[in-house]
């Protein structure tokens, strides 16, 4: 680390910018060419592994922290503040550099993080009708009206969509509004008491 500290501002702060882009690529966008020892060689090339190592845990560290936190600019400042007053912690320099690398990563990251989050599907889009049942094994359910839904269920990564068509009858249709009814309820409530 003698070596960054001997160069000017600006060149010091280009292998930290890079190990913070390095970081981002491998832990939030699925980049798995990226790896310890290519950062190292291509970023801290005269710094001994170990030492390197440390500094690449506190980084990830610090940049695990403010993404898991997704901070605002004034959360950023003071989380970074005190990382510099912080034995063993960041410098000024760093902070400025980590500062800048997440004004510019920000909304990736947390796109990334809710990405991963998601459970395999999640509805995309919505659309309906009404039908009036023209065909039935029973004659007393023709011409009765029926809902038809379907719903676009999209999946991570860009894959195709899957759709799900439902069909409702009137007494179906108000058991599911009654449900859809107590979870809007259950956020309602959940959401209110933060």
């Amino acid at each position: 680390m003698a070596a960054a500290a001997d160069r000017p501002p600006a060149e010091a702060a280009k292998p930290l910018l890079g190990l913070l882009n390095g970081i981002a690529q491998a832990t939030y966008y699925g980049n798995a060419e990226i790896t310890e020892e290519l950062l190292r060689d291509q970023l801290y090339p005269e710094t001994a592994p170990q030492e390197f190592r440390a500094l690449l845990a506190k980084t990830t560290g610090v940049v695990k922290s403010i993404a898991s936190a997704d901070m605002d600019l004034n959360q950023l400042e003071a989380f970074l503040t005190a990382q510099t007053k912080k034995p063993g912690g960041i410098t000024t320099e760093q902070a400025a550099v980590i500062a800048k690398f997440w004004k510019s990563h920000r909304v990736k990251i947390r796109d990334s993080l809710i990405n991963q989050s998601k459970w395999e599907n999640s509805l995309k889009n919505i659309s309906w009708r009404v039908d009036l049942k023209s065909q039935s094994r029973h004659a007393d359910q023709l011409n009765n009206p029926v809902a038809i839904v379907e719903m676009e269920l999209g999946k991570k990564h860009g894959q195709e969509s899957e759709f799900l068509t439902l069909e409702f009858d009137e007494i179906k249709l108000n058991q599911m509004m009654r449900k859809l009814s107590e979870i809007e309820d259950s956020i309602t409530s959940l959401t209110q008491s933060n």
